[in-house]
């Protein structure tokens, strides 16, 4: 390293030591001064790369030995996690090529794919593993001030084109169009000059961070804050509290709450020895994720989860395995991962005999790549208890043959052990499904049973026998019959399947039957019997006996999948089916949109633990609720939605186009019954994409509030051809928070954008 190197990286790091306290090591000087890497793509697939860590502490740069200036860059912030060693199929693909020492995997935030990586040697593995965990932690651990720091020195690093660490006036005009800012050019001179305090002709450190607080000044907010400030300078406490009791409708400890907020991001010790709260502490008030929509107490585990397993929703994956289309697309035990840490809680496997007696999973009579059911159930064993320790349900789709099938069962057995469920909790005969709470770290199979439950406990052994086909494989052939025709009906309803013994043990409070009616069910089923639906069944059901469906589901699990036809992996509405009360509504994961952001905001409450308890008046079997015409409840109070769309903030571009600036305009959309689902836009606002403003008032009326998702999309109007999105938040409406609140919005990936945000106000009252 040259003495101008090592100069500029101890700066870099003094830099970054100082702005978020994290100590210089030997790890963060290695990964700045840089290091050459291979990246692999596939057994064939390895190429050199020259990767260093930028000067910021937060940018991922790399560049190709032979590509001259190609080069590509990533921020930490977008990196999720570092797994060390074969955690990859890549990686495990080249396993007898490099020693697990020397490799790692970056696993990115979203659906984009993981990053595999092989050092030169592992100390240079480790300095890059520790190193990035480092900033990972860092990154995680900064408070909104911090945040914002970061956020400047990015911009000031964008916008510092010869990279002299000064900006002058050019480079202020480039920047304001890359903020999505539309400012004549008087007043932005007017603005830099101001900020220009050393009369240089450039602004630096301190004058940039002038420059962009007099850029960002929220007038919207200033506007609140004086109407409750008695001197126009400061909150007192008094002035805090009628904030608080007015407008936010705290009532219980108010006067601890205020102080508290003043603790916490009040950021002048003078205001704080006099109980009060300054424009800055405001701001970073209303900012936090005490001044969020999402009322953080939710976001916690605060429901009681001691109910039996079918008055939950549960979010749920259908073909998990494939990362893209269902015909030609690549399957992956990533897509169990990725659905995993997402909190879902449960997977399905589809299981074809393979190749050496080892069963596989892949889209049967598709061209979709195949993989092992042994690496499937290891990574179930790995990560099904990271995200949430509640029980994961694991659907099989079994085509297997018997003696495949008993080599499923030992895997199962062998790889997951005490995880596996393999018997009732206490050894007797139950009356009902356990709960959540109870099965705790299991993983419950749901497939065919020979017999039933009562059968295994009374020791009543069976040799293997047939069992009818599952809904889903009888569905599949149904919707073929558009292309073929009626005798496939006849002859699927006859189709009969061999059982093996061994992995029909394995079932126990998740039976897969055929569903005749709910007559049938009411008077027939056991409480552990599930059935499956494609969409378009369960939707017919809705329509023709809604509330008995509500009550079925009070009962026993149901099961809805997407239609056979969805080939591209779309999805459909999941909110339909939660109105009538199915517990597991399996959607592709894999696949952005408004159904995930659906699927997103239901199960981001209770500490993403992956089950949401379902209404009381859905749990109760006296009650008969009709998702069709809710106001026929006993306790029917509809709620009247006032929202006020105040402004956005720092909205991300959405047109690469050079000089493009977007008109953004809101919709408010709610999604619930059919009587609650409605619609509505403020107007567009012309080239502002920094800090819109809009003041436009929302109402609805919310017949449902318990079922209902409030989502908020934001998108660039475009006369002449289809919005583009720009960024959506999805919400329950019983989690939202009232008053004035910030809405930190969501890529269409449904990962975090910061600081893009809306600024609105809420109000929710009784209409009876």
């Amino acid at each position: 390293m040259t003495e101008r190197q090592m100069a500029s990286t101890e700066r870099s790091l003094r830099k970054f030591h100082l702005n978020y306290g994290i100590q210089a090591d030997d790890d963060l000087k290695s990964m700045i001064v840089g290091t050459v890497m291979r990246k692999i793509k596939s057994r064939t697939w390895k190429k050199q790369r020259y990767f260093r860590l930028q000067e910021d502490c937060m940018t991922i740069w790399y560049q190709s030995k032979k590509a001259g200036n190609a080069h590509s860059t990533f921020s930490v912030g977008d990196v999720e996690a570092v797994r060390e060693g074969h955690q990859s199929e890549v990686l495990l693909s080249i396993a007898d090529e490099f020693p697990p020492d020397r490799c790692f995997t970056l696993v990115f935030r979203g659906r984009r794919g993981n990053l595999d990586l092989v050092a030169e040697s592992t100390k240079e593995a480790q300095s890059w593993i520790k190193g990035i965990r480092k900033l990972i932690d860092n990154l995680e651990n900064m408070g909104q001030r911090e945040k914002l720091d970061q956020w400047i020195c990015d911009w000031f690093k964008k916008a510092d084109k010869n990279r002299d660490g000064r900006m002058n006036f050019k480079e202020v005009r480039d920047l304001l169009k890359m903020m999505n800012v539309d400012m004549n050019e008087h007043h932005a001179l007017r603005l830099f000059t101001m900020a220009d305090r050393s009369q240089s002709g450039t602004l630096e450190d301190d004058e940039f961070v002038l420059f962009y607080k007099m850029l960002t000044q929220r007038e919207d907010i200033l506007r609140v804050f004086q109407e409750y400030s008695a001197d126009g300078q400061k909150l007192t406490l008094k002035d805090l509290k009628d904030f608080l009791q007015e407008e936010q409708l705290h009532e219980d400890g108010v006067q601890q709450y205020a102080l508290n907020l003043i603790e916490r991001f009040e950021p002048s010790d003078t205001a704080k020895m006099l109980q009060a709260m300054t424009f800055d502490g405001f701001l970073m008030y209303l900012s936090s994720s005490e001044g969020s929509i999402f009322n953080p107490a939710m976001l916690e585990l605060y429901q009681d989860m001691s109910q039996p397993l079918c008055h939950y929703f549960i979010s749920s994956s259908h073909n998990t395995y494939l990362l893209e289309d269902q015909i030609r697309g690549l399957s992956s035990v990533e897509g169990y991962i990725r659905a995993l840490k997402r909190g879902c809680r449960c997977v399905e496997v589809d299981c074809w005999d393979g190749p050496n007696g080892e069963p596989i999973v892949y889209h049967g009579h598709t061209f979709t790549s195949k993989i092992f059911f042994k690496d499937v159930v290891t990574v179930l064993g790995n990560y099904s208890f990271k995200a949430s320790e509640y029980p994961v349900i694991l659907s099989i789709e079994n085509h297997c043959s018997v003696e495949q099938q008993k080599i499923m069962a030992q895997h199962l057995t062998q790889i997951l052990g005490d995880k596996l469920l393999k018997s009732t909790l206490d050894g007797k005969i139950p009356l009902g499904l356990p709960s959540p709470e109870d099965l705790k770290g299991k993983i419950l199979l749901k497939g065919k049973k020979i017999g039933g439950l009562e059968d295994g406990m009374n020791g009543v052994v069976d040799d293997p026998l047939m069992g009818e086909v599952s809904d889903e494989e009888e569905a599949t052939e149904i919707e073929d019959e558009n292309h073929r025709n009626n005798s496939i009906r006849h002859r699927s309803k006859k189709s009969k399947q061999r059982l093996s013994k061994e992995l029909s043990d394995c079932v126990v409070y998740c039976k897969s039957v055929h569903f005749s009616s709910f007559k049938h069910s009411r008077n027939h089923s056991k409480f552990y019997e599930i059935s499956s639906f494609t969409e378009s069944k369960a939707r017919k059901h809705i329509r023709e006996a809604g509330a008995e469906f509500v009550l079925h589901n009070a009962r026993q699990l149901s099961r809805v999948y997407p239609s056979g036809l969805r080939t591209d992996s779309s999805n459909f509405n999941p909110q339909d089916l939660w109105n009538a009360g199915c517990q597991i509504v399996a959607l592709n994961f894999q696949t952005a949109g408004v159904e995930m952001d659906l699927n997103d905001g239901l199960f981001n409450q209770n500490g993403r633990c992956g089950y949401v308890l379902k209404p009381a008046f859905m749990r109760n079997f006296e009650e008969m609720f009709d998702p069709e015409n809710p106001q026929n409840r006993e306790d029917y109070k509809p709620l009247s939605l006032s929202i006020q769309v105040i402004s956005g903030q720092q909205l991300p571009k959405v047109n690469i186009k050079e000089g493009s600036i977007i008109d953004p305009f809101v919709r408010v959309e709610i999604h619930g019954v059919p009587l609650d689902q409605a619609k509505q836009e403020t107007r567009y606002i012309d080239n502002n994409g920094f800090n819109p403003v809009w003041y436009d008032t929302l109402q609805f009326t919310i017949h449902a509030p318990e079922l209902a998702l409030v989502r908020f999309v934001v998108e660039d109007y475009d006369k002449t051809s289809k919005n583009d999105f720009v960024g959506q938040f999805t919400l329950p409406f019983t989690c939202i928070q009232p008053g004035y609140r910030h809405i930190h919005l969501l890529s269409k990936d449904g990962t975090s954008i910061p600081p893009s945000s809306l600024f609105v106000h809420i109000r929710i009252t009784n209409l009876t």
